[in-house]
């Protein structure tokens, strides 16, 4: 079980710096809690593989800085549907 955590936090970080995607729609991807993502990618990929884990901090810091824009987006699209 152990090896299987550890090739799911390489595989998460790996699809965050691919495609740039936040933590919930990774967790939505793959089927797990956001809480899992974050855990693996901000922990786990640390000690696992330090190149990788400083590429997704970086994507995760981009997307926590535009994250009002998109909230806002959502919300300027449900009152425009409304």
């Amino acid at each position: 079980m152990r090896g299987a955590v550890e090739e799911r936090a390489v595989q998460l970080g790996e699809y965050i710096v691919h495609t740039g995607s936040t933590v919930r729609v990774c967790a939505k991807k793959y089927g797990i809690s956001k809480s899992t993502v974050h855990k693996d990618v901000s922990q786990r990929l640390k000690k696992l593989d330090p190149v990788l884990y400083s590429q997704v901090k970086h994507i995760l810091e981009i997307n926590k800085s535009e994250r009002h824009i998109r909230g806002g987006m959502a919300t300027r699209r449900k009152y425009k549907n409304m």
